[in-house]
């Protein structure tokens, strides 16, 4: 049953910002499966910033994707054949076959989703990845207090619109970082955060501390970059920064020239006694991730919890919609569908 596969490789490595020439549509030919793997197609790609990490020969916490490699990320796929004693054709299951159509998976490396229980793509949002990045860096480094203030960049996307719910759901006060008028609007109006500041504004860092009046106790930081340095000035003493990204700064092929920013931001960690904590989500997957499982999937069903998908359709177009995520273009959860 071998079948004909498009896939999605990286064709080199960028320098700087990456671009479409950086990927490569091939066809292949992807095997039967052996006793305990299973056939995979896959319905739904999850596209997510630390993608571009991994287009990098650079020391990480991840292995970078060799050149011609298939790109890597998180799937939805239908069980086209199986080898594997807990699977059947037809299962819906969650993988990591990355940006191709096909693939051949060993049955200890994916996990069965239930249809039933809601639209199959949020195993790649809200109950994936990204909310869960936001539920175990709440948790386990930001713990937010009822009444202390929870700021969020890049607010609309999966990670930040989940980390401000949260912070709503545990009594927090959530204000939200985003670009445009129209993400901040549904940051307040659909998500309920108490206040949105549009980071793109020329008063921006004006608009922040007016937001702030009490002082920031919680930043989780996902963007870097400008928007982080208006946010240090406002920690209050024994703030607690979640790190679980730096998007501004993926495309950086150097180190710019210019002033040591290093010494005063030590200087206020030192003062204000601030926990300024990196993380991967996945170092809190087996103490935390049942838990977050049963937590969010409880607020979807009572409606205290929403979220917001865009849907781009075919695998080919998989590199531009990857391109406009690091330019800040997609708004809400950003997925492929590659198949029905």
């Amino acid at each position: 049953m071998a079948i004909s596969t498009s896939r999605i490789v990286l064709a080199s490595r960028p320098t700087g910002s990456p671009t479409v020439d950086n990927f490569r549509l091939e066809s292949c030919v992807t095997p039967d499966p052996r006793d305990g793997e299973l056939l995979l197609r896959t319905q739904f790609l999850s596209l997510d910033p630390y993608m571009r990490g991994r287009m990098d020969a650079g020391e990480s916490y991840a292995d970078p994707v060799d050149v011609g490699s298939v790109m890597v990320g998180g799937t939805v796929c239908e069980v086209l054949d199986s080898r594997h004693p807990d699977f059947k054709p037809g299962d819906i299951v969650l993988s990591d076959s990355g940006w191709q159509t096909h693939d051949v998976v060993d049955g200890a490396d994916v996990r069965k989703l239930d249809p039933a229980a809601g639209p199959v793509s949020t195993a790649l949002g809200v109950l994936g990845m990204p909310g869960f990045t936001a539920y175990a860096g709440l948790h386990e480094i930001g713990q937010p207090k009822p009444g202390e203030t929870v700021v969020v960049a890049a607010a609309s996307g999966p990670v930040g619109s989940a980390v401000g719910q949260i912070a709503k759901l545990r009594g927090a006060r959530a204000v939200g970082i985003a670009g445009g008028p129209e993400k901040c609007s549904f940051l307040l109006d659909e998500l309920g955060f108490d206040a949105a500041i549009d980071h793109r504004a020329p008063d921006f860092a004006d608009q922040l501390r007016a937001a702030v009046p009490n002082g920031i106790d919680v930043y989780f930081e996902n963007v870097g970059g400008e928007v982080a340095s208006a946010v240090l000035p406002l920690l209050n003493d024994f703030a607690r920064v979640p790190v679980c990204g730096l998007i501004a700064q993926y495309n950086d092929a150097y180190v710019a020239d210019g002033a040591d920013r290093l010494p005063g931001f030590f200087s206020k960690v030192l003062v204000k006694r601030l926990t300024v904590r990196g993380f991967i989500v996945y170092d809190f997957a087996d103490d935390l991730h049942d838990q977050f499982q049963t937590d969010v999937s409880r607020w979807l069903a009572d409606g205290r919890f929403a979220y917001r998908e865009e849907v781009v359709d075919g695998l080919q177009q998989a590199p531009a919609a990857f391109l406009g995520l690091l330019q800040g273009k997609n708004f809400g959860k950003l997925v492929v569908r590659v198949s029905d």
